[in-house]
């Protein structure tokens, strides 16, 4: 009982930041030849340095978390609209311990 307890602390935890406007952001996502869905995200906007032999590469990243709950099974090539800037999954999604949400990476479409 105490681990489904911990979970549903988590689980509600997640739902107030995603709801949080300075937080989460309204999206549209598509799932590959699926219709639209209205979901919640929460940017990352890192930049990443990349070690490649004795040089260093900077790139600007686009990721983003997404809900478990809207969005079950993300998958390359699914796209991903947010203030009308249209992007693409690229590689595979990472879930977090808890099962809750998804952290994807983008790409501009």
């Amino acid at each position: 009982m105490e681990g489904s307890i911990t979970v549903n602390a988590f689980a509600s935890t997640v739902d107030l930041l995603f709801a949080d406007p300075n937080i989460g952001r309204d999206a549209v996502y598509f799932a590959d030849g699926g219709a639209p869905k209205l979901v919640r995200v929460v940017a990352r906007r890192a930049d990443a340095v990349t070690d490649f032999g004795d040089a260093r590469l900077w790139s600007e990243t686009t990721r983003i978390d997404l809900r478990v709950a809207e969005v079950p099974a993300p998958r390359p090539g699914d796209r991903v609209e947010i203030d009308g800037d249209v992007f693409l999954i690229q590689g595979e999604p990472a879930r977090d311990r808890e099962r809750l949400v998804w952290t994807v990476d983008l790409r501009p479409a």
